[in-house]
């Protein structure tokens, strides 16, 4: 089972909301999407979904083309940002509604739905309306609901973008493993970097509507094919030395180091991160960001080295990966 995706796109008058976009997703693969504000990440899971119109291209479930289909005649599962539950009903009767809509047996809808939520570890909640859940419980029930769907594709549009950041982190393994668990091509759609590095087996940067890099997690952060792709992937960002002879050199900040000899800086401030620290040093090749121990006690001015073979060469111009 995959999802296919042939150069796709949709424009608006003369801007393009999307172009170009071309990517497979097997049945066991959770591809997430990734990039600035507007780049183009939930209007692909609309086309993919048949919320909006695929003006070019070709999509792909299964091998049969859905470009043209009805939402409802493409078995796609999809969980929004907002959750969408029913205030008034129990979270029994909101993952009920759809299965009883489609003509599930009230048989089938028990057992269906007791196991949905055992898989979530909700059971204890199934009597309860969404007021009385937390948000992440909320959003697994979401997440249960569009698993009910017996889809063929699944899409997650910033499903924990709601949640407070220690929530994420707790919620982000439950997730990753339930949706593997599915065994159907799934795409994800985040603005937080470390979300989808713990959930992705593949990630895919969009900058302006087209896909700038599509790999696995840690060759887009080891093998960039861009500036771009290299700035957005990796806190603390990737430091950018002055340019020459037409090409930008970069370093990762883990890659720098204190020595005897190098180039000289000045600490201008440091971050205590808990378990590292990050020093800001001025110097002649710009402001670098600097990764060391917690426990380093760093003087005013130090030298700075880094092995040559860490560094980054991209073109001016264009901001390709030349080297």
């Amino acid at each position: 089972m995959t999802l296919e995706l042939d150069s796709v796109g949709r424009q608006i008058n003369s801007n393009w909301i999307v172009r170009n976009l071309t990517f497979s997703v097997k049945q066991d693969e959770c591809l997430v999407l990734v990039g600035p504000s507007g780049c183009g990440k939930s209007s692909t899971l609309r086309l993919i979904a048949g919320l909006d119109e695929c003006q070019h291209g070709r999509i792909k479930i299964e091998n049969r083309d859905v470009t043209t289909s009805k939402p409802s005649d493409r078995a796609v599962g999809m969980v929004f940002q907002s959750y969408a539950l029913l205030p008034h009903l129990t979270i029994y009767e909101n993952l009920e509604l759809g299965l009883r809509i489609r003509g599930v047996r009230s048989e089938q809808r028990s057992r269906r739905i007791q196991h949905i939520l055992d898989v979530v570890q909700l059971a204890d909640r199934a009597n309860h309306q969404p007021a009385a859940l937390s948000g992440g419980q909320r959003q697994r029930v979401a997440l249960a609901r569009a698993l009910l769907r017996d889809a063929k594709v699944y899409l997650l549009d910033e499903p924990m973008s709601n949640l407070d950041a220690q929530l994420r982190e707790q919620i982000r393994p439950e997730l990753r493993k339930l949706i593997l668990n599915q065994e159907k091509p799934t795409v994800y759609v985040t603005h937080d970097q470390s979300e989808a590095l713990a959930i992705a087996n593949k990630i895919a940067i969009l900058n302006q509507g087209i896909i700038e890099q599509l790999d696995t997690p840690i060759n887009l952060y080891q093998n960039p094919s861009s500036l771009f792709v290299a700035q957005f992937l990796g806190r603390p960002q990737i430091n950018c030395l002055k340019p020459r002879q037409n090409q930008i050199l970069a370093i990762r900040p883990e890659h720098l180091k204190i020595s005897d000899l190098g180039l000289p800086c000045r600490l201008i401030a440091r971050e205590w991160l808990g378990n590292t620290q990050l020093l800001y040093l001025e110097s002649a090749e710009g402001e670098l960001r600097m990764v060391v121990d917690p426990s380093f006690i760093c003087p005013e001015r130090v030298f700075v080295q880094w092995d040559q073979s860490k560094v980054f060469y991209f073109d001016v111009a264009t901001g390709l990966r030349t080297s």
